[in-house]
């Protein structure tokens, strides 16, 4: 996914991030100074829903404005490469491993 909450908030007029942390404290929403940084350099740490829901809200946007999907970037995993081996006649064995990193007792 791509940030773009700059470039949503300059179409609606926004041209600074201390405006645009003022809007969203008057909708109730207050976020420091370093976490609006990230918000408006297009990089942050993480986003609530509910905290996006009030940047949409005060922008008078759709999600899809603020956050845009890079399909591209995504890799694929190694179980779509796995069944061409699979109909070349190759036996896969599969072994069984536990979520929390111990190992298995002996067989």
């Amino acid at each position: 996914m791509k940030w773009n909450l700059r470039l949503a908030a300059a179409q609606r007029g926004i041209w600074k991030a201390s405006e645009l942390q003022r809007m969203l404290a008057e909708r109730g929403l207050n976020i420091s100074a370093g976490k609006m940084s990230g918000l408006w350099s297009g990089h942050p740490a993480s986003i609530k829903l509910d905290d996006l829901d009030v940047i949409c809200a005060v922008l008078g946007c759709e999600v899809a404005d603020v956050l845009i999907p890079e399909p591209d970037k995504v890799t694929r995993p190694a179980a779509e490469q796995m069944p061409q081996q699979a109909a070349a006649g190759a036996t896969i064995m599969v072994a069984p491993r536990r979520r929390d990193g111990r190992s298995l007792p002996p067989a």
